[in-house]
């Protein structure tokens, strides 16, 4: 399936802020690869959110340092401003937001950007969008908000669900990793992590607890460690 393996790991985050950079040194400390998800028109701003009653910085990083950053790893879309897509009428609206984000983060890179992440929080996809996505963009994959708790593949990749998100569901994912490492199965297994690096900042002792996570997966000669593109279209 994967270079001959029925295994697969990928991680996937939002927003392209500064916590990626320590992020990413952990990926590659590790041998693991992830797809970051980035808005073309926010890159280089700042600001700050609140979650759970703590203050997290959520600086983007400038679009001259995009290429370097996640160099190794995969560039995807995350729409232009990061509007919620459902509740926009205008087809071309919707089109507008990923195409050209699509089309300036391709610039940026330097390869031909593919995949994406919906934006947003709540039922941030649905049908008709996932239709006007697939018929009228470059976009072959977008990871929707949903999470499923399960390594099976999906065949529709416009609204693919992932298998956990690490900081909303952190002691499932601990748990489905000890099952992924554990099962085998003559089917393909995929295990998809997603969230944004700036929610290490709420509890920063999750670094440290996510790089020992990161060290129980590494190294398997039966998984395969690939970016979204890479471990879902191939």
């Amino acid at each position: 399936m994967w270079n001959g393996k029925k295994k697969a790991i990928t991680f996937s985050y939002d927003d392209g802020v500064t916590q990626d950079v320590r992020l990413i040194a952990l990926f590659n400390k590790y041998g693991m690869k992830a797809t970051f998800n980035l808005n073309s028109e926010l890159l280089g701003l700042d600001g700050a959110l609140v979650r759970n009653g703590k203050n997290v910085t959520h600086i983007k990083n400038a679009p001259e340092d995009v290429k370097k950053i996640y160099e190794g790893h995969e560039v995807a879309v995350h729409t232009l401003t990061h509007p919620f897509l459902p509740d926009i009428g205008d087809e071309k609206e919707i089109i507008r937001q990923v195409e050209e984000d699509r089309k300036n983060l391709s610039a940026l890179v330097g390869y031909e950007v593919v995949g994406m992440a919906y934006p947003c929080g709540g039922k941030n996809n649905d049908d008709r969008t996932a239709r006007i996505i697939k018929e009228h963009t470059g976009v072959k994959y977008a990871r929707a908000l949903e999470t499923n708790g399960s390594f099976s593949l999906q065949e529709n990749l416009y609204r693919f669900q992932g298998s956990c998100y690490h900081h909303a569901e952190w002691d499932r994912m601990h748990a489905l990793a000890d099952e992924f490492l554990e099962r085998e199965s003559d089917e393909p297994m995929l295990f998809y992590i997603w969230g944004h690096a700036y929610e290490f900042d709420i509890y920063p002792e999750r670094w440290e607890a996510f790089e020992a996570f990161l060290k129980k997966l590494s190294g398997r000669s039966d998984v395969f460690y690939g970016t979204n593109k890479e471990c879902l279209l191939g």
